[in-house]
C-alpha cells in the first residue's frame, strides 16, 4: 500500500474514534467531550477532503502530461 493510502486509513480511524468518543461523551453526559469530539471529527474530515482534492489534481496533471508526451 502506498503512503498516500496509509494516510487516508489513519484519518478514517481517527474519524471513527471521534464518532465513538461522541457516543461515550453522550453516555457520560459530558458536553465538553461531545464538543471536542465533534470539533475533532470536523477537522479530520475536512483535512481528508482537502488532501483527496490535492491528490486528484496531481493525478490529473500527470495524466495530462502523459497524454501530451504520447501525442
Amino acid at each position: 500500500m502506498k503512503i498516500g493510502k496509509w494516510i487516508f486509513l489513519v484519518l478514517a480511524c481517527v474519524a471513527a474514534l471521534s464518532m465513538i468518543g461522541i457516543g461515550i461523551a453522550v453516555g457520560e453526559r459530558s458536553l465538553l467531550g461531545v464538543l471536542l469530539s465533534i470539533v475533532l471529527l470536523n477537522a479530520v474530515m475536512a483535512f481528508g477532503f482537502i488532501l483527496k482534492k490535492k491528490n486528484e489534481r496531481k493525478r490529473n496533471i500527470r495524466v495530462k502530461i502523459r497524454l501530451l508526451i504520447l501525442n
